[in-house]
């Protein structure tokens, strides 16, 4: 069975209080800390590597977040999904070709580009082209980006999922749902469903997979909580 068999196997058969849970690893360094600790999976967070590779979040340069990616692979035997934003405009084919050289067995796609949503329809259409060039090379998460651009009604990231998930992805991705709405998003969405948390403020991953996820990610928090210890060490330091 391939890493991407593996993986895609991951999200299925899953009680709802035992949701996958995806540390999101920056560098190499991350995410042999998290396959060490036992996590059968990794989904890297575009913000976090951005940081790492000193961006702000969404002005990383392709090349450098397939290099970047690519160097996380390497380093864990554990299929790793990669957030790749919007896909840097490149086609298709192409896409899935750097993905695939990359090492990586998913990957997060948005329906928004530069703060402005896509046409749902032309953005599934697009997602399709990405299956048929990945058929089941690939784990395809479609991001579902209303919430974040301040459209709280849950019939529309529904709509949007419908859409995406009859274009072949694997699973939809309500970033920012408010945790009410999840029961309702999981009764609409056909399919796995990926909810982010900040680690150590909310719900529990258990909790969450009660509501409705399954599975969950957290973005660049990981990151930003080593950061932020990084620079308790560092104050120390100069004292």
């Amino acid at each position: 069975m391939s890493h991407a068999d593996v993986f895609r196997a991951l999200h299925h058969g899953r009680a709802p209080d035992d949701p996958l849970v995806l540390p999101g690893p920056w560098d190499a360094a991350s995410a042999r800390v998290f396959a060490e600790a036992g996590f059968p999976a990794l989904a890297t967070p575009s913000a976090g590597v951005a940081a790492s590779l000193g961006y702000e979040d969404g002005q990383t340069p392709a090349e450098e977040m397939f290099a970047a990616v690519a160097r996380i692979t390497r380093s864990v035997d554990v299929p790793v999904s990669a957030d790749v934003e919007d896909g840097y405009g490149l086609a298709p084919k192409e896409l899935v070709e750097r993905l695939l050289e990359a090492g990586a067995v998913g990957c997060n796609l948005e329906d928004s580009v530069r703060g402005e949503l896509k046409d749902p329809q032309e953005h599934a259409e697009w997602l399709a082209e990405v299956r048929s060039a990945a058929a089941d090379r690939l784990f395809v998460n479609a991001r579902v980006d209303t919430f974040v651009r301040g459209i709280g009604d849950p019939d529309r990231a529904i709509e949007r999922a419908a859409l995406y998930v009859a274009a072949g992805a694997d699973c939809v991705y309500p970033i920012a749902a408010p945790h009410s709405v999840l029961p309702l998003l999981r009764a609409g969405i056909q399919g796995p469903v990926n909810v982010v948390t900040t680690p150590g403020i909310g719900p529990s991953p258990a909790e969450l997979g009660e509501l409705g996820a399954t599975r969950i990610t957290f973005g660049p928090g990981l990151q930003r909580r080593a950061a932020g210890a990084l620079r308790e060490i560092a104050a120390q330091l100069v004292k």
